[in-house]
C-alpha cells in the first residue's frame, strides 16, 4: 500500500524516515519529493508498505502527530494515473 505524507521538516532524510516507518513493518521503498533544481526536500513524500494492515496503522499512529516542530499528514496515497508526457507544458505551445 503506498501512503503519502505531507509537512515533513525539510531536515528528514529518507533514512530516517524509512526507520520510523519500519517500526510498523517492512517498507517496500520510500522516497521524498525534492525540488529539481536546490535538491532541497519539498516537505512531502511517499512511502509503500509491503503489508496494507501495516501501513493503515502506521497512517493511524502517525497521521497528526508532531514531528521535530512540524504536524505531519499521513494518509493513503491518490492514484493520479499516468503523467502526461508533453513535458508539463500543458499542451500544445502556440509560437
Amino acid at each position: 500500500m503506498k501512503v503519502f505524507i505531507s509537512g515533513l521538516p525539510l531536515q528528514v532524510g529518507e533514512g530516517e524516515l524509512t526507520e520510523v516507518f519500519s517500526d510498523f513493518g517492512p517498507v517496500k521503498s520510500l522516497r521524498i519529493i525534492k525540488d529539481h533544481q536546490t535538491k532541497q526536500s519539498k516537505g512531502f513524500g511517499f512511502v509503500e508498505m509491503v503489508n496494507e494492515d501495516e501501513a493503515k496503522e502506521a497512517i493511524k499512529h502517525m497521521n497528526g502527530q508532531r514531528y521535530y516542530e512540524n504536524i505531519i499528514r499521513v494518509n493513503v496515497a491518490e492514484d493520479k494515473g499516468p503523467r502526461p508526457t508533453n513535458g508539463g507544458h500543458g499542451g500544445k505551445r502556440r509560437f
